[in-house]
């Protein structure tokens, strides 16, 4: 097996950027192979993530091995980012639930009438909501407050055709 696809079965499985060193104690650690090579000897690691890079680079796929000051990753392209926010379920914590669901009863309500409801823990909230796509914002005509509301991916994911309560 080559070392470029023993890194890439690493980087896959610790799922997190990692070092060169990173990558050389696990290397190292179930190798027998590559228990001869001295942590000096960076260089085989690094013409193997090269040869990684190269071969993700020249291949039609959605993934990429990158580079950040974090270490190697091995990462979704940006093209398919879009599919991920609408395939990976958002983790909402119990906060920002209590907002969403505050915001889908009124709906629309004000920004300033859920702030007095929920308090101001909610301004964070709501920009986590906006950006995950479940709240709109609009601006209020005659004042300085926002109108929210619920969007069409709330609807689609929570599953709900329907708010009247009757």
């Amino acid at each position: 097996m080559k070392l470029a696809t023993k890194i890439e079965a690493i980087i896959y499985i610790k799922g997190r950027p990692l070092s060169i060193e990173e990558i050389f104690a696990c290397l190292h650690q179930k190798d027998p192979e590559l228990s001869k090579i001295d942590q000096s000897d960076r260089e085989l690691i690094e013409d193997g993530l090269i040869e990684l890079m190269n071969d993700y680079a020249h291949r039609d796929s959605a993934l990429e091995i990158t580079e950040t000051e974090a270490g190697y990753s091995l990462q979704l392209k940006n093209e398919y980012e879009y599919l991920l926010q609408e395939l990976v379920p958002a983790e909402l914590g119990k906060g920002a639930l209590r907002t969403l669901a505050a915001v889908a009863l009124r709906n629309p309500i004000l920004q300033t009438e859920l702030i007095d409801l929920r308090g101001s823990s909610a301004y964070q909230q709501v920009a986590e909501l906006v950006k995950l796509g479940f709240v709109r914002k609009r601006e209020q005509a005659d004042g300085r407050s926002y109108w929210l509301e619920v969007t069409n991916k709330f609807h689609q994911y929570f599953e709900i055709n329907n708010l009247a309560i009757s």
